[in-house]
């Protein structure tokens, strides 16, 4: 498949504008984002994405932000992630997360193997972080888990790993639908199963645990799916937002009677669990 590479200038150009840039692109079809010295590129599938999308997002943007296109050839991302960004990865103490490829990595409690491609989920980004950290702390013993935007399927593999009764993951992407079915079985695990779509495919089965690591706006559109579908006393656990963001997704939760459970912060991202 060919893709469009879109290269970003940002004025002023920090880490802090980068990750804003990125939260608002992700609202668009892009699949994947890297970032060089000075610029920020984002890939999308040839057609996804036109310039008056991105014009038109850029004008929420809080910066100046430019852009060009450029068409670019079938790109080996695995290879690219291999070369280039994907290392050995250990968080909360207890989970490494790392790929096939490595050979040299720290002993952990728990260790999840992760074929890097154009999903999201490697574990560097805060917001998967933050979401491990809180899955560490629930008790998941035969608890039936839905993770929404699963990504590459790491966290639905972690609950699995924790002792989850069964996995049902979903995600819009043939990518994510694809490296999370392969990443379940280079991580032996038998009882996930994964969908592609969105909420709508959320009808009565029950859950008592749902992961959503996904865009506010989505998680402002979709929760009260989620909700449907979680058992009394299940736990919501969400994250993709900023701590800005976070007043607005709690004044939602509240709305569909759901007790805000415990706050974690990383680097201004936010994951908060809320039970119904």
């Amino acid at each position: 498949m060919k893709y469009t590479k879109v290269s970003f200038a940002i004025n002023p150009d920090s880490e802090t504008n980068r990750e804003i840039l990125i939260a608002y692109l992700s609202e668009l079809d892009f699949e994947s984002f890297d970032e060089v010295d000075d610029e920020v590129h984002a890939f999308s599938p040839i057609g996804k994405v036109t310039s008056t999308d991105i014009e038109n997002c850029l004008e929420s943007v809080p910066f100046k932000a430019s852009f060009k296109l450029e068409e670019m050839p079938d790109i080996n991302w695995n290879e690219e992630w291999e070369k280039n960004y994907f290392e050995p990865l250990l968080l909360d103490k207890k989970v490494l997360i790392r790929a096939p490829f490595h050979t040299e990595y720290p002993e952990a409690i728990y260790e999840i193997i992760i074929d890097p491609n154009m999903a999201f989920g490697t574990g560097n980004h805060e917001t998967t972080s933050l979401m491990i950290n809180h899955l560490s702390g629930i008790n998941l013993k035969g608890q039936a888990v839905l993770d929404m935007g699963c990504g590459t399927g790491i966290l639905g593999i972690y609950a699995s790993m924790l002792g989850a009764k069964d996995v049902t993951a979903i995600d819009i992407d043939s990518w994510s639908f694809e490296a999370t079915i392969e990443n379940s079985r280079l991580n032996k695990v038998s009882n996930l199963q994964a969908f592609i779509g969105d909420a709508q495919l959320l009808s009565e089965k029950k859950f008592d645990i749902v992961l959503a690591n996904i865009q506010k706006n989505i998680i402002l559109q979709d929760i009260e799916k989620y909700v449907s579908v979680l058992n009394e006393d299940g736990l919501l656990v969400v994250s993709g937002f900023y701590k800005n963001d976070l007043e607005d997704i709690i004044g939602k939760a509240a709305e569909l009677a759901l007790h805000k459970v415990d706050i974690k912060e990383q680097n201004d991202w936010i994951a908060v669990s809320f039970q119904k």
